[in-house]
């Protein structure tokens, strides 16, 4: 018991964990979302996580892998998000509205400026040089694309749309005008400009011009 008593004792006096693998792969995404791959530092990261390097290293591997990580956790976000923003609306066109709603109020959100998405604004500047980083953005648009194409065969199915509407052809397209509005909300598109380009955006995809 004396030696149990000992052992705990050494244990409790080492350095205690400041911030769960959790917490700290959220820290490191928001810094990798403001200042890109290339912009963020080691010691950026290690401001944001609350972790120094030897315990970053350990915890999550290099930056690199601590970014896909951070891609990992983003296109999960996304995806839960992107669900519940499309399944549960009644219409498609109040789908695609909640869609683009929730979609606009992450791009404009940022401390300082608007930073679009993370995926979109990041990981396509490394996409060319990292064959991984090229495979989770892939994942991730052909995510979207996926979604957005069963929503409008949920409308095709409720006689919302056409019964020979393309819906792969109308998800992509779909998922462009979302792509298009995280870039011009990081380039600082105001955003009554954004929210018009999506009312638009609607109009044309379930009305499209013969």
């Amino acid at each position: 018991m004396q030696d149990s008593t000992k052992t705990d004792g050494r244990r409790h006096r080492g350095r205690p964990r400041r911030i769960s693998p959790g917490a700290a792969l959220d820290g490191a995404l928001d810094a990798f979302w403001t200042s890109g791959y290339n912009g963020t530092t080691l010691d950026d990261l290690s401001a944001a996580t609350g972790m120094n390097r030897p315990s970053l290293y350990a915890t999550f591997g290099d930056k690199r892998h601590l970014y896909l990580h951070a891609l990992g956790r983003f296109g999960q976000m996304m995806e839960a998000a992107v669900k519940s923003a499309l399944d549960e609306a009644p219409t498609i066109r109040e789908a695609l509205t909640r869609f683009y709603g929730g979609a606009l109020g992450v791009y404009l959100s940022g401390s300082t400026e608007a930073r679009g998405c993370f995926v979109i604004c990041t990981a396509t500047v490394e996409a060319p040089q990292e064959p991984e980083i090229r495979q989770a953005l892939q994942t991730v648009l052909a995510l979207i694309d996926a979604l957005l194409a069963a929503r409008f065969r949920q409308a095709v199915d409720a006689g919302e749309l056409p019964a020979d509407t393309d819906v792969d052809i109308l998800g992509a397209l779909a998922a462009a005008t979302l792509h298009s509005l995280a870039v011009r909300a990081r380039a600082g598109t105001p955003r009554a400009a954004l929210e018009a380009l999506v009312t638009a955006s609607i109009d044309r995809l379930l009305h499209p011009a013969h």
